[in-house]
């Protein structure tokens, strides 16, 4: 099954697992894929900064070069962009899962996009509430590389 989408608004810790793996296939995937992201993720990328450079593989000149190279590639949608309703939309599906994913839901709903995550309890959540536009991130990476 070959995925016709080609844009995905994506979660932080993908991003997070991007930088700390370095992996080669990412360089592949940013290349293919367009991939959004809210303003929020900056924030939550900054509170997880020292995770990400003591568990990067990444010398302190190639983590750089890296970030770089992702942020080229990943469109950063500021808030003011959100409708209302895709926000009020997402804070009622996001209750009672995880607040914190309320702006890259909206931006999902927003754009119509699905939403690419690793969070199982987000996946999960939103699907009981009836929110089908999300999709884990290994399910993608399987299903791009078929």
């Amino acid at each position: 099954m070959l995925l016709l989408m080609f844009d995905y608004v994506i979660d932080t810790n993908i991003i997070m697992s991007m930088l700390i793996s370095g992996k080669s296939h990412y360089k592949a995937i940013l290349s293919v894929y367009n991939f959004h992201l809210p303003e929020y993720s900056l924030i939550e990328l900054d509170e997880h900064k020292d995770v990400i450079i003591g568990k990067t593989r990444f010398n302190e000149h190639e983590l750089q070069e890296f970030v770089y190279y992702v942020f080229k590639s990943i469109s950063v949608i500021p808030n003011i962009a959100l409708a209302k309703q895709s926000i009020k939309t997402a804070n009622e599906l996001c209750s009672n899962i995880d607040i914190d994913d309320v702006s890259f839901v909206a931006l999902s709903c927003d754009m119509d996009i699905p939403l690419l995550t690793r969070d199982d309890i987000l996946h999960n959540g939103l699907r009981k509430k009836g929110f089908k536009n999300v999709i884990m991130f290994d399910d993608f990476l399987r299903t791009i590389c078929q």
